[in-house]
């Protein structure tokens, strides 16, 4: 049994690790910023477990004390799902960076857990170490049990657990499968290990139904295959309309929907989107990456019924969320494909008459291979020659973040005879960081910036001069610092 023990305590742990990701996106997004925090200090924790376990397990190489160390990393493990929300929102108020938040919510979080699971595999060594002249194969093969389990837990924990049971109820799920691998490693006490090993499926069991009574009363939380969503209803602060919001990431609203009016565009930027009509007035073939609540594919379809929308979502649940809460329509001029954007451009040979890229959605977590200059040229080989690329960007006009800014406009530069920056966001300072258009044209022929519709020149109106390109680097897929930027550094 203790073999089985060690297998299940090495998947469960990269199971907790997965779990982190979706705990901390809601509050400080899924950049490689957050991942190096997960993972060096889950690392950390567990070398400090194999040190700490070998220690003690020279004191008391016996089953009773490894039973103990496990049930308490139970514990542990369900202390990450009751506390999860308040610890990150605390040290988000307290105003602590990306790095610094990070790392001190892996430390309070999931350090705990991860150092009890790292003195187990140490332990059982050492409690099946009868015969020195076999040592080191003792100590191999239950290192290998507890790679191969954590092998089995991330592809579980990866490929369905998150993605079937929520990163709440996971963790509770957790909890209750260390609880009986505790009973499994030593028998002694076992009612009150069994007990808590029920409380901890309960608790899973009262996880998964709040989220369906959260559901009932109009707010969605699910974890996708890819990311964790959030579908509740909020207000347009602008107009003061009652709305359906998603959420995917730390910084509010990346999609939404005004449920009296499902074709208009509800969120300021994609109202912007909108001037891909303006200079493409007759577009049939339409590319959007990026679909989220799909509302400019909706808008294309809706107001331009000889177009044919492709849109390019990597995330199939957020598809699926659309169709159910966005009034996403099955209309047979909407191909939807669920594949990352860059596999989709490097693949394509179509041409089309405007392209949107909106799948900059979160300033926490930019996705740098489409930043690049080879994504632009991508973009490039794919508009046609009379056609208009939109980019929606989320960055700073000026002050330290505006770099980012700055090599966005210099990237597409590079390929793009003309690239105008679009703000789309004016009461606001330029120095915050916020939604900037970049309407690009492979000709370098003059385009019209006047329209009789007011409120379309009302937006070409925004249109900024070109950014000085003092510190600007040219982005490339071998080297493209986003997240560095971002930040200000």
């Amino acid at each position: 049994m203790l073999e089985v023990v060690v297998f299940l305590c090495g998947a469960v742990v990269m199971v907790i690790e997965l779990a982190a990701t979706r705990v901390l996106a809601p509050f400080l997004g899924t950049s490689t910023v957050v991942w190096t925090s997960i993972i060096g200090v889950i690392l950390g924790a567990l070398s400090l477990g194999y040190w700490w376990g070998g220690r003690l397990a020279d004191r008391h190489p016996n089953p009773k004390a490894l039973s103990l160390i496990i049930l308490g990393a139970a514990v542990c493990t369900a202390l990450i799902g009751f506390s999860r929300s308040f610890v990150v929102e605390m040290i988000q108020a307290s105003g602590a960076g990306l790095h610094a938040g990070s790392l001190q919510a892996v430390l309070l979080l999931f350090a705990p857990a991860a150092t009890l699971l790292g003195m187990v595999a140490p332990f059982a060594a050492r409690i099946r170490m009868t015969d020195p002249e076999r040592a080191g194969s003792t100590v191999g093969r239950l290192y290998a049990l507890s790679t191969m389990g954590s092998i089995v837990g991330t592809f579980a924990g990866g490929f369905f657990l998150i993605a079937w049971f929520g990163s709440a109820a996971i963790l509770f799920l957790m909890a209750g499968v260390l609880a009986l691998a505790s009973i499994l490693c030593h028998v002694g006490s076992w009612p009150l290990k069994a007990g808590l090993a029920g409380v901890f499926v309960a608790l899973y069991l009262l996880a998964a139904s709040d989220a369906r009574s959260l559901a009932a009363s109009g707010i969605v939380d699910v974890d996708t295959p890819y990311q964790r969503v959030l579908v509740y209803p909020s207000r347009d602060f602008t107009t003061g309309r009652d709305m359906l919001a998603m959420s995917t990431g730390p910084e509010g609203v990346q999609g939404g929907v005004y449920p009296d009016d499902p074709q208009a565009l509800a969120l300021n930027y994609t109202r912007y989107l909108t001037l891909a009509s303006h200079f493409a007035p007759d577009m049939r073939r339409v590319l959007v990456l990026g679909g989220g609540a799909y509302a400019f594919p909706k808008y294309v379809l809706g107001k331009h019924p000889q177009a044919r929308v492709d849109v390019v979502e990597l995330d199939p649940g957020i598809t699926e969320l659309a169709r159910a809460h966005f009034f996403l329509p099955d209309d047979p001029r909407l191909n939807v494909r669920h594949e990352d954007a860059r596999t989709f451009l490097n693949a394509n040979t179509g041409r089309y008459d405007a392209i949107v890229v909106d799948v900059f959605n979160s300033h926490a977590s930019i996705p740098f291979h489409l930043a690049t200059l080879e994504t632009a040229r991508r973009l490039a080989a794919a508009l046609d020659d009379d056609g208009v690329l939109l980019v929606n960007t989320i960055t700073a006009l000026e002050g330290p973040r505006s770099r980012l800014y700055k090599s966005f406009y210099a990237t597409y530069a590079r390929v793009f005879p003309q690239v105008h920056p679009v703000r789309t966001w004016s009461p606001g300072l330029k120095t915050d960081m916020q939604n900037v258009l970049l309407v690009c044209f492979k000709s370098p022929a003059p385009r019209p910036w006047i329209s009789p519709d007011e409120s379309a020149q009302a937006r070409l109106d925004q249109r900024q001069p070109a950014p000085e390109l003092d510190g600007a680097l040219v982005l490339t897929d071998d080297y493209a610092p986003v997240e560095r930027y971002l930040t200000g550094w």
